[in-house]
């Protein structure tokens, strides 16, 4: 009982694999590629001409983020597009080996599944470093898969860092542009201003008046000196006194027109008044100065901004470049028919003694 059990559960389906693992398994050639994301932390410029820029890993987020990728359906049809995946793995026949190849067709959940039978991913999750296996029927497919999954990672990678730069100096950008329209508003207010009175500074033109009106008032004390020296050394009658009094009422009209409201003619025809010109003038320089100044400072906030974006720029860095097999690695052969052997024997020991428990209980 013992010797045919055993060759019915143990030699019998050990020689069917073993025919079927040396007669009908395909060989299959492994590419190999490994890599890992990075993050390039640039110093100041004098650091960067020393080439003393810093090279670091990403967070564990990234590497995550690439790991499930991989792995994601969204991958295997990007890949299947460029190098049609179910004809590379259905190439040998399904009838020549119906374990080992893709028996063709099948929907994308098919294939991905496939993809984890054909794709192997280590991930170390400590230091970052991501290495895969890939195999195929032929070398050459074999590395255009592995070129094809590190493009991919590649660029799905760079868009993360692409959006993760917007983020950065999106906000940065907003509030710039809009104070670049404030300023842009204020320098108009301000230049409409000047068109419509025809006055650059009326500050310039109110210091100017008070100059005039003060040299007027310096004549005006001296042509009343003179008027008092006459009175007190002239005859009654003399024309230099009747000259000095037109000349001190003269000089005083002048003094009040000067100190009157003078009219300044708008598009409009309305009148203003300087004081009231100096009054808008200066409204609107403060509000250019402010603008000019929260424009500075969203300029230099923006500024700094990019160069942080540029400091954390992440790429895909290839430790192991996609290598070509000049063998046939799998199916490893002789591995498989001892474990499947072994497993073969266990089970076979374990009804035989499960039997023989039973027999003894009878």
């Amino acid at each position: 009982m013992l010797v045919t059990s055993f060759v019915f559960m143990v030699v019998l389906p050990s020689a069917l694999a073993a025919w079927y693992l040396w007669e009908r398994a395909v060989d299959q050639y492994a590419s190999y590629v490994g890599f890992s994301v990075r993050t390039e932390e640039q110093g100041s410029s004098i650091e960067s001409l020393f080439g003393m820029s810093d090279l670091s890993g990403s967070s564990s987020s990234d590497t995550d983020i690439l790991y499930e990728f991989l792995q994601s359906q969204q991958l295997v049809a990007k890949v299947n597009a460029d190098l049609n995946l179910r004809e590379i793995w259905s190439r040998p026949g399904v009838e020549q080996d119906p374990i080992f190849v893709y028996p063709g067709g099948g929907t994308i959940e098919d294939l991905t599944k496939e993809w984890g039978r054909k794709v192997k991913i280590y991930y170390e999750s400590s230091s970052g470093l991501m290495d895969l296996r890939v195999l195929a029927f032929d070398p050459e497919d074999a590395t255009a898969i592995a070129e094809a999954i590190y493009e991919e990672s590649s660029a799905m990678i760079n868009r993360l860092s692409a959006i993760a730069r917007e983020d950065a100096i999106g906000y940065a950008r907003e509030e710039l542009e809009e104070t670049q329209e404030q300023l842009k508003e204020a320098r108009v207010k301000l230049q409409a201003f000047r068109n419509r009175t025809q006055i650059i500074d009326p500050t310039l033109q109110s210091q100017s008046q008070s100059g005039l009106i003060s040299a007027l008032e310096t004549e005006l004390a001296q042509a009343q000196i003179d008027l008092q020296l006459l009175n007190d050394t002239a005859r009654d009658g003399d024309p230099r006194i009747g000259q000095t009094q037109r000349r001190i009422q003269a000089i005083e009209k002048q003094i009040a027109n000067e100190r009157s409201v003078i009219g300044v003619e708008s598009e409009a025809d309305q009148s203003s008044t300087v004081a009231d010109l100096v009054g808008q003038y200066e409204a609107l320089a403060v509000d250019q100065e402010f603008a000019e100044q929260a424009y500075t400072a969203a300029r230099a906030s923006y500024d700094s901004a990019r160069a942080e974006a540029r400091r954390q720029s992440r790429y895909l860095a290839a430790h192991v470049p996609p290598t070509r097999a000049e063998r046939a690695e799998y199916p490893q052969r002789m591995n498989t028919f001892a474990v499947i052997t072994l497993f073969l024997c266990m089970a076979w020991a374990f009804l035989m003694l499960a039997a023989y428990a039973l027999r003894d209980r009878r």
